[in-house]
């Protein structure tokens, strides 16, 4: 092997370039339509053969290429998107790298032809990947650009034998244009494959127009549990579509998330996602989303990678704080009630709202419930739906009774941290509207209890089940979590401190976040150049393995710059005294006593899932239960 330097060929150096940004065939699909979009286009044609590695043809009627640039668009290194160092620090295109068609034509037989009038008069460039050598020549062709690349990999077989099936590099060709679609929705997209139709979707700007294609690209049941947020703060927005946390996922295989329209994999963002969903999500399960950020591109640098999927944001913290935030907060404000609502300004007939079950199971229009029917009323509760059953208008007296019962499920709070303190059935009754048959409540008024475990209630739309478990404890989880951030964090001294040997870099780093520690409970000192000494913890870690985790706490701090562990475990250990102290299946409740838990999961947060990410109810619509019977067929 000669040890001299020499410089590398062109054709080398663009196939080096290739290995880089030309994997498969979704990879030219993505670099080509980036271009296009780039170049302005509102309508994109894609044609596959062989699930793109015979044939790839994408058409687009954007502005179009001069044809003295023609030959300078398959050189590397040449772009019109950026000319200065000033334009690359503040990227507002998809591509600016100058790479993409120089690298596809150096492993594959390429053609591009353009046009930038109306005359149907353009002129067509061809590489064939040996000595990078173009030819030009005139050609038909209306306003904007084709290009179409043959063969991948033809020259590079040992590239060419890492490819997978033909199904399978389709599967990811379909899923890049899935996220390309998502991230323009003005921009009409059809894809063809082996001569048939696979997508044909149309462009649209107004927010019904939106979710329709949010809903053929990521499926009816995703929009028909998915919540709409739009938010802003701080020079940064945030909208989109985030699905109910009982709508999860076993894989991570519906998330998008764009910034200021490129799709990118972040781990700020995916920390951000996940603190967000961490007390309403089942163990081992994935949220569903479709966001969109938007920021000054001056805050992001998108130059960190080839295939320009990582980004570096310049205040990670802020962006952080500001989708943790912003989500944790949309989640929090959901209410029973909320979906019927945002159905009925929409005008929408989607189908009915569940908390636990998965979209789809249920369907049929919405119908007017049946009035209640008449009766003596029992002590049961079943006859003519009596003691606050629907369409009964209570005095205050009912409702002081309702709430009494309701609070004899709860333990009094001493001031430890067993449970959180219940507000007096005098303070309840204050809070609560006057109940008529006018105004039934979202999770309507109970009727039964089935089998000591479940709670049957009657709203407008039909028939509500409870999990009374379930939900008891996410409305003491809840109490809790908000007594514990009243009172504060109460620390205990150990009576023998615990020597603690880290590194020099993570007892410096405890010096800097000191302050990290002492918010949390935990005092801490420093006892030598490697060496921490634990004196105090909180109480409610007592017995906990404090070595361990402040150990993990410092390596977070270290490689993210903050940790949520200590919190974490504090609202596990009060998650795990909300379900100890929650009431318990097969006890007996009374009708004001269910009707009184039904209120309290109507005012509190997250009240959809238990604290392990478990749904607490779901409702099943009238019309649902006439198809049962086969009523009105």
């Amino acid at each position: 092997m000669p040890d001299n330097i020499q410089l590398l060929s062109p054709r080398l150096a663009n196939q080096i370039a290739a290995g880089e940004v030309v994997e498969r065939p979704a990879s030219v699909i993505k670099e080509l339509l980036e271009n296009s979009l780039d170049a302005g286009a509102s309508r994109l044609e894609v044609d596959l053969d062989g699930g793109g590695v015979k044939r790839i043809m994408v058409r687009d009627n954007g502005k179009g290429i001069e044809k003295g640039d023609l030959h300078l668009a398959l050189a590397r290194h040449a772009t019109s998107k950026i000319h200065a160092l000033e334009d690359l620090e503040a990227v507002a295109t998809l591509g600016f790298r100058g790479e993409a068609l120089a690298s596809i034509s150096s492993v594959a037989r390429l053609s591009l032809t353009s046009s930038r009038d109306e005359t149907g008069k353009g002129w067509v460039v061809t590489a064939e990947g040996r000595e990078m050598e173009t030819q030009l020549a005139p050609a038909a062709h209306p306003r904007g650009t084709t290009v179409e690349v043959r063969d991948l990999f033809f020259n590079t077989p040992a590239r060419r034998k890492f490819l997978r099936t033909e199904k399978t590099e389709f599967s990811r060709v379909d899923e890049t244009i899935k996220r390309l679609a998502l991230s323009r929705f003005d921009v009409s997209i059809s894809l063809r494959h082996n001569g048939k139709g696979v997508h044909n979707l149309r462009g649209g700007t107004t927010r019904a127009e939106m979710e329709r294609r949010v809903a053929q690209l990521c499926g009816p049941a995703f929009m028909q549990n998915a919540l709409h947020i739009d938010m802003e703060r701080s020079g940064l927005r945030l909208w989109g579509w985030v699905a109910e946390p009982a709508f999860s996922r076993s894989q991570a295989d519906l998330q998008f998330f764009y910034v200021n329209g490129r799709a990118i994999r972040d781990r700020v963002v995916s920390h951000a996602v996940r603190r967000a969903f961490a007390d309403v999500l089942y163990h081992g399960r994935h949220p569903a989303f479709v966001l969109y950020l938007e920021l000054d591109p001056a805050a992001v640098d998108v130059n960190v990678h080839p295939t320009k999927h990582e980004v570096r944001f310049r205040d990670s913290r802020l962006v952080h704080d500001f989708l943790f935030g912003s989500l944790h907060r949309a989640l929090a404000d959901v209410r029973p009630g909320d979906r019927e609502t945002q159905r009925e300004e929409q005008g929408e007939d989607l189908v009915p709202q569940t908390s636990g079950i998965a979209a789809g199971e249920f369907a049929g229009q919405e119908r007017m419930a049946l009035a209640p029917a008449s009766g003596t009323p029992s002590e049961t509760g079943f006859a003519g739906y009596p003691q606050g059953g629907f369409g009964e208008r209570r005095s205050p007296e009912r409702i002081q009774q309702q709430m009494q019962g309701y609070g004899e499920l709860h333990r009094p709070y001493d001031g430890g941290v067993r449970e959180a303190p219940v507000p007096s059935a005098a303070s309840w009754s204050q809070s609560m509207p006057a109940e008529s048959a006018s105004e039934t409540p979202p999770l309507g008024f109970a009727v039964a209890q089935l089998h000591g475990i479940y709670i049957l209630s009657q709203n407008e739309h039909g028939m509500v089940v409870v999990d009374m478990h379930a939900a008891h404890e996410r409305i003491v989880y809840e109490k809790m979590k908000a007594a514990h951030a009243a009172g504060g964090i109460q620390a205990q001294p150990l009576l023998v401190p615990v020597s603690l040997a880290v590194s020099e870099r993570e007892a410096d780093c405890f010096e800097e976040r000191e302050e990290v520690f002492t918010a949390l409970g935990f005092v801490l000192q420093r006892a030598g150049p490697e060496t921490l000494m634990v004196r105090q913890v909180p109480i409610m870690l007592h017995g906990a393995p404090v070595e361990q985790l402040v150990r993990d706490v410092l390596a977070d701090l270290l490689a993210e710059g903050s940790s949520d562990r200590i919190g974490n475990r504090i609202n596990e250990v009060l998650s795990t005294m909300a379900c100890h102290g929650s009431v318990r299946a097969n006890r007996k409740l009374s009708i004001p006593e269910m009707n009184a838990l039904l209120r309290d999961m109507e005012r509190t947060e997250r009240s959809g899932q238990c604290n392990h990410g478990r749904p607490t109810w779901t409702q099943v619509k009238l019309s649902d239960m006439d198809k049962w019977f086969m009523r009105g067929q």
